[in-house]
């Protein structure tokens, strides 16, 4: 089923990495009636101003990809914020769209909410068996509950809220700060002003074992769409490549498409985190739904608008 262009629809995050593939998506498809304020224009932690928000522009779709992120050490060490803002951004949101008439809801989440130390790759029905990862868990509580919250609206008030899960993204519109960053940003800076300063060595954290599965943002943006219009179930939907890579390999092949040749080292007084996330997306394969980009064309891609945007 595709949907009309005309549809009223909300990109809540529209500014951060997943928004702005959304938004991409829906410019692709000519869709006309598109909202995207910012958090300058509204702040979705304040119950008030969400639901005055909803009440004036009653949209009919909402996608909540909005939130607060970041990399290891940020997870690690704001772990008030990770849950406070979230839970905040993600309670107002889910009410007043069930509450203004909101006729579809799209909540994203993270597979850092399936427990540590499991095999791989995770299922659907893994949430909440187990503890979490604890550098990040106060951000993955969070995002549970944002996944309940759809569910309890949905069994209580027959709300159309779902709740897709997807690995660690990359691609146009990232976080590049080294600090707050996720991997994937944080190692293309690295390399890119090592090569840029001729540099001999570049350092990484961990010792480059951990294996993360990583999906090019634009792949996100398009199973939103498709999943917009061919889901209709309570509970998390993993969307992923099926495919994972260790933390060295991912720097070995950010080196080579940035052009450094120097040597990486590894730095194992910081924190490698999860040893291992790799997402079971069995059902959303089941729904014919694939990913289209490579892990090495994706992160040439990126790499092209990183110099674009920020080597300036």
């Amino acid at each position: 089923m595709n949907i009309d262009n005309s549809t009223k629809t909300l990109v809540l995050g529209a500014g951060g990495l997943a928004g702005s593939a959304i938004m991409r998506q829906l410019k692709k498809r000519e869709f006309e009636n598109v909202l995207c304020p910012r958090s300058k224009e509204l702040d979705l932690r304040n119950q008030r101003d969400v639901d005055d928000y909803f009440k004036h522009h009653r949209p009919q779709h909402v996608y909540l990809a909005a939130a607060m992120v970041g990399g290891i050490m940020a997870n690690k060490t704001r772990k008030a914020e990770f849950l406070y803002d979230n839970l905040m951004i993600q309670s107002n949101v889910i009410d007043s769209a069930y509450y203004s008439g909101v006729e579809k809801l799209l909540f994203l989440g993270t597979s850092c909410i399936y427990p540590a130390g499991r095999q791989h790759p995770l299922k659907e029905d893994e949430l909440m068996t187990g503890p979490l990862e604890p550098t990040n868990d106060a951000y993955a509580i969070a995002k549970i509950a944002g996944i309940k919250m759809c569910d309890a609206y949905r069994e209580q008030y027959g709300f159309n809220a779902i709740s897709l899960m997807p690995p660690n993204l990359y691609g146009p519109g990232d976080n590049y700060d080294e600090n707050s960053g996720h991997v994937m940003a944080s190692l293309m800076k690295k390399f890119h002003t090592a090569m840029k300063n001729n540099e001999p060595t570049v350092t990484c954290w961990g010792d480059g074992s951990p294996m993360r599965e990583f999906l090019y943002v634009d792949d996100l943006g398009e199973a939103c769409m498709f999943f917009m219009s061919n889901m209709n179930r309570p509970g998390p939907l993993n969307v992923g490549t099926g495919e994972d890579i260790t933390i060295k390999h991912l720097a070995e092949t950010i080196a080579k498409v940035v052009g450094f040749t120097g040597e990486i080292v590894w730095d194992t007084s910081k924190p490698n985190g999860n040893p291992r996330k790799l997402l079971d997306s069995t059902a959303a394969n089941g729904l014919e739904w694939y990913p289209t980009h490579t892990l090495e064309g994706g992160i040439e891609l990126t790499y092209e608008w990183y110099l674009e945007h920020y080597d300036v």
